[in-house]
């Protein structure tokens, strides 16, 4: 017969609590799981109690785990999923851990797509690119979209115009290229942000016009 001889708190984690059964290290779980499994000194530790404390300890485990990986930056609930389960892990009990993550707030998509949506989009990126970043990062298309175009509006986002100033920004380092030589390879910086044919074609015409050389061939 197995009896719990010791609870206490863990002396590094608060709000998790080392389960000790016959005068050893049984389980590491929240005060909820000693609540619900009635988990106290002297109670015996059956095989269905046994199993449910180890489950409940994994989802503790992991649970931390995430929150880890959170305070190092945030992420999306699909990223987070695959994080957790990427050694084999229940991808059951990763979902359980993300419902809980969002109960608490800790794991909202939209607000996650918002946040990446304005840094990229204040750093010159096109709404492709933006769009194509969120979906790496495991934001379901339709948030991603959304979060997209609400961050343009917010912030009246002139998108010939971020591709001008990221344009001019790469012209002094195509000074000593021919004049076609610099537009193929500005068109090629461009279309790697992401912007499309036509937004690069005007971008072009204004920036390279100031060139009577590069006027001149085209």
């Amino acid at each position: 017969m197995h009896i719990v001889t010791q609870i206490t708190e863990h002396p590094r984690k608060p709000g998790r609590y080392v389960v000790d059964v016959d005068g050893q290290e049984f389980v590491i779980v929240n005060a909820d799981t000693l609540a619900e499994t009635k988990t106290r000194l002297g109670v015996v530790v059956d095989d269905p109690l046994a199993a449910r404390l180890r489950d409940a300890a994994e989802d503790v485990a992991m649970y931390d785990r995430a929150l880890n990986l959170l305070a190092f930056r945030a992420r999306s609930a699909r990223e987070l999923q695959r994080r957790l389960t990427m050694k084999g892990e229940s991808r059951e009990r990763a979902e359980r851990v993300i419902a809980r993550l969002r109960d608490v707030g800790l794991i909202d998509d939209a607000d996650f797509a918002r946040q990446v949506a304005r840094s990229k989009v204040s750093s010159g990126a096109s709404r492709r690119r933006v769009q194509q970043e969120l979906f790496k990062k495991g934001v379901p298309r339709d948030i991603a979209d959304e979060a997209v175009a609400e961050v343009l509006e917010d912030e009246q986002v002139d998108e010939v115009a971020v591709a001008e100033r990221v344009a001019r920004k790469r012209l002094p380092s195509l000074a000593s290229a021919d004049a076609a030589t610099q537009r193929r390879r500005l068109y090629a910086f461009l279309a790697r942000r992401g912007h499309d044919s036509a937004t690069i074609r005007t971008v072009m015409d204004r920036v390279l016009s100031d060139d009577p050389d590069v006027a001149a061939d085209d």
